[in-house]
């Protein structure tokens, strides 16, 4: 993840003298003019400001699409979805996960981000729908695999995302750096607006899932396995051949 440095402004004050002039002023000998104030030298221009560092984003391969899942708040008594989706980078690693949550008769939206590790939690982030106004977010918690931010919206900003082409989510990594996440943003209008899953084949999809991650663990498992094997044996001998 590449990163920018820190800028700072510069600012240049000047102050000017006023001379007074007593009445007995005009029986001394003329004086001379007073001399002229030097200009003041310039202010040292601002340094210039980098662009944040692009990490373009995809969708989670396993993913055809955006979810949409509604359920029953028992404490609140009132309907709550929310429309989710993972990305991953191009060597499809874990990245961000982006969830808009709405909940019945509630005029704020709420947008929740899972962010990786290593960033600065401080400063926050900030979001925007292609080259829209940004908005902020606060981080709430952190697991060891990630941090959740979120922040409020209203309709207009989820007006905005079912348009966009993409989000872009800008944090600061752990030494100010900025970072700016691509988040690709097709298809969410359409699953915002549509229906939920039904739970039974989010069930099965989660199922799936999970053995397909089980299933990619053990071949990783055994690749680290054969590598080991493959090693040479210490004193740079080739390890020998099993016996048949």
């Amino acid at each position: 993840m590449t990163v920018f440095k820190n800028f700072g402004r510069f600012a240049a004050l000047c102050a000017l003298t006023a001379a007074l002039v007593s009445p007995l002023a005009a029986q001394q000998p003329p004086a001379k003019p007073p001399a002229k104030p030097a200009t003041p030298a310039p202010a040292p221009a601002a340094p210039a400001v980098p662009a944040p560092t692009l990490v373009q984003l995809k969708a989670e391969p396993s993913q055809q699409d955006w979810l949409k899942v509604c359920g029953e708040d028992q404490t609140a008594k009132k309907k709550v979805c929310y429309t989710t989706r993972d990305f991953v980078s191009d060597e499809n690693q874990p990245v961000i996960a982006v969830a808009v949550y709405d909940v019945q008769g509630e005029p704020q939206k709420v947008v929740r981000f899972l962010m990786p590790l290593g960033l600065l939690i401080q400063t926050g982030i900030r979001f925007a729908a292609d080259q829209g106004a940004s908005q902020p977010g606060r981080y709430a918690i952190c697991f060891p695999n990630g941090c959740f931010a979120e922040g409020a919206v209203k309709d207009d900003t989820i007006a905005a995302f079912k348009k966009a082409n993409s989000l872009s989510v800008n944090v600061q990594n752990q030494f100010g750096q900025e970072v700016s996440f691509q988040v690709p943003m097709a298809g969410f209008g359409k699953a915002f607006d549509g229906a939920p899953i039904d739970p039974a084949v989010l069930e099965a999809q989660q199922k799936k899932l999970e053995e397909q991650m089980k299933k990619q663990a053990e071949e990783m498992r055994q690749k680290m396995q054969q590598q080991q094997g493959a090693a040479p044996a210490p004193g740079g001998q080739p390890a020998p051949a099993p016996k048949q």
